[in-house]
């Protein structure tokens, strides 16, 4: 899978001449600092390298004013003062006698990026440039920004190659209005004009210090329904990072494990061609390994499993009901998933502006120590677990010549130790039975390659599927893992001698009925349309996947599944990240080779097939999902999609 990375070291001409406080953070070592990080990491050798080239102006016109880009051209012949003196009549903005050069080049870099993708070269990548682009203005610069890069580059696919709707979604530090740029538009009821009604999503987050629980429900509850719904052929990612822990700008909290997730999220949209633009990010060691991360994500590395509590805050829950309330009625899938009535929109005054956290003060220090030591303890887990050495593997009970798996997949050939194998098989007759067993040695030596760290996911076929993925379930309780997740899809039993202890979460998809048995025992049918099966999968799966916080997680198809190949490929893709890309795959030994390839392609880090065309999910299925929240809600808090009154 290849993932370009533009880039041109000529964007680090551009830096502020004179003092400013608001804007000495924009500086040359934004760039520096990741790319070096990238190569330490060895994740630059990895990407196909492009240089950036300068977008032409006929290009920047596509979004910006002729008279606009010529006064941008002018700024290479003016002095310090002169300089000074434009960039004062615009907000949080400085020139530089290379602006103009850098911009173009940016601009580039993301033109370049797209026609990568789009034509084949790549099959996603990420842009790293500067300034940034997402306040830039049609005749303005602001916010750092000069060319509107992620716009242009929009603009770009939909002229040269022909694509066509462009859905814009955005989550943003807004506090009521009170914080720059003090846009009424950018609160939860703007959601566009005319024919661009419900195409514009914004949410808006109310207070700082949001984390991975709020970051990963407003993608679950409100992007990620809409994306699949809306169907893109291609994704652009305006990748700002004062998100991040640590920023001074965004003074958020999420984590940079966090954004493998979200863009390994947004690979299962548009085929995989995702297009990441950096935009912010002022905490160089927390930018730097949150492009990393992006990178490896883009790169088909597993992510990291996610730190912190999963619960999101109640002022993330209050935005994201407001963002569905408001967007509703122009999307099927949020209509789907019940409704909350929408909160009433923020007041906002530029006068109420929050206090920022001056550097050297006391709160200033308290949050830099926070950032370190966890970015510190994050560099720490990545050392103690590295990425392991084989990424997919498949074992086989027997070969199938039409299998078709990609180059770097393993094909096992080993198995379990004979004593170990025998101990296990004592369990059930079914296993001491020849084919059942050898599958059985199989299936442990692969788990065992998981749990020990020396592969991260893998497929296995077995001819005794329920009695085999109870010894899964138990070995790998025994074998370092402390939390289990099974996602059991077809006629299949929750093993009765498994204790409910917590530490194993059970999913029955294709369950006879909705049902919560337990906090630890859920079961639901399988939905009949893609609107049901993908609202079964972010509603619920997902959600009490990742508060589940699994160690491994267990993805069987077993009898009458029912699943399309799309849809399993789908279902085992979006799994890769609650438990660190730790996933085994069962399935039954008479599957189709072909639901084994795809399989093995998804978890390797490939995009799923698309679904086909959005249905909406049944009556009957709408009320099975609202009923097992409704009971599932008090517990697992990420299946909330509104503020609790």
């Amino acid at each position: 899978m290849r993932t370009a990375l533009v880039y041109h070291g000529e964007m680090t001409a551009a830096r502020l001449l004179w003092e400013d406080p608001e804007c000495e953070i924009e500086r040359p070592e934004r760039l520096t600092a990741a790319l070096e990080r990238l190569q330490q990491e060895g994740l630059e050798r990895r990407c196909l390298q492009l240089a950036a080239r300068e977008a032409s102006e006929a290009e920047l016109g596509l979004v910006h004013s002729p008279e606009y880009v010529s006064l941008l051209r002018g700024t290479s012949a003016l002095g310090t003062e002169e300089l000074r003196a434009l960039s004062g009549q615009y907000d949080a903005v400085y020139f530089h006698p290379s602006t103009f050069h850098c911009a173009r080049l940016a601009a580039g870099a993301a033109l370049q990026l797209v026609d990568a993708v789009l034509t084949g070269a790549a099959h996603n990548g990420l842009a790293l440039v500067r300034p940034p682009g997402h306040h830039s203005q049609r005749a303005a610069a602001s916010g750092f920004c000069v060319f509107n890069n992620v716009a242009l580059a929009a603009k770009h696919a939909q002229q040269r190659h022909g694509l066509h709707s462009v859905l814009y979604f955005s989550w943003h530090r807004y506090e009521h209005g009170r914080f720059w740029p003090y846009l009424r538009e950018s609160d939860a009821d703007a959601i566009g004009r005319g024919q661009g009604r419900g195409f514009t999503v914004n949410l808006p987050w109310n207070q700082v210090g949001m984390g991975n629980a709020d970051y990963m429900a407003a993608f679950l509850h409100v992007l990620l329904p809409v994306a699949f719904e809306f169907d893109p052929e291609l994704v652009l990612i305006s990748a700002g990072f004062d998100s991040a822990i640590g920023d001074p700008e965004g003074q958020m909290q999420a984590t940079p494990e966090c954004f493998a997730h979200l863009t390994q999220l947004l690979q299962g949209l548009a085929g995989g061609r995702v297009c990441a633009v950096l935009e912010g990010g002022y905490h160089l060691e927390s930018l730097s390994q949150s492009v990393c991360m992006v990178v490896k994500a883009l790169l088909g590395d597993p992510a990291p499993p996610l730190s912190g509590p999963m619960v999101p805050q109640h002022s993330a829950l209050e935005s994201i009901q407001s963002a569905r309330a408001a967007q509703a009625p122009h999307w099927t899938s949020l209509r789907q998933q019940g409704s909350a009535p929408i909160l009433s929109s923020s007041t906002w005054s530029p006068e109420e502006r929050p206090s920022p956290v001056s550097p050297g003060g006391p709160k200033f220090e308290a949050a830099e120590a926070q950032t370190s030591a966890v970015l510190s303890s994050l560099l720490d887990q990545l050392h103690l677990h590295p990425t392991p050495p084989v990424r997919t593997a498949v074992a086989l009970t027997a070969l199938d010549a039409a299998l078709v798996l990609p180059p770097e997949v393993l094909l096992q050939e080993g198995s379990a130790p004979q004593e170990e194998t025998q101990a296990w098989a004592r369990l059930h007759k079914a296993l001491a039975q020849d084919t059942a067993f050898i599958a059985l040695g199989k299936v442990l030596h692969l788990l065992n390659g998981i749990l020990d760290g020396q592969v991260s996911s893998g497929i296995a076929t077995t001819p005794a599927i329920a009695v085999t993925l109870e010894v899964a379930i138990l070995h790998g309780l025994s074998h370092r893992a402390q939390r289990v997740l099974c996602v059991a899809v077809g006629h299949l039993d929750r093993p009765p001698d498994l204790a409910s202890d917590g530490r194993t979460l059970w999913l029955n998809i294709r369950g006879k009925e909705a049902a919560a048995l337990s906090t630890f025992h859920v079961s639901v049918p399988l939905p009949g349309t893609t609107g049901g099966f993908l609202s079964c999968i972010l509603a619920l799966v997902l959600p009490l996947a990742y508060g589940f916080q699994p160690d491994l997680v267990l993805v069987v198809l077993g009898p009458a599944h029912g699943l399309q190949d799309p849809q399993a490929a789908l279902l085992a893709a979006l799994l890769r990240g609650p438990a660190g890309g730790r996933v085994l795959v069962l399935v039954e030994q008479e599957s189709p080779s072909q639901l084994v390839g795809v399989l093995a392609r998804v978890l390797h880090g490939e995009a799923p097939p698309s679904l086909g065309p959005f249905s909406m999910a049944s009556p009957e299925d709408l009320q099975a999902l609202i009923h097992l929240r409704g009971q599932l809600e008090a517990q697992w808090k990420m299946l909330q999609v509104a503020a609790p009154s």
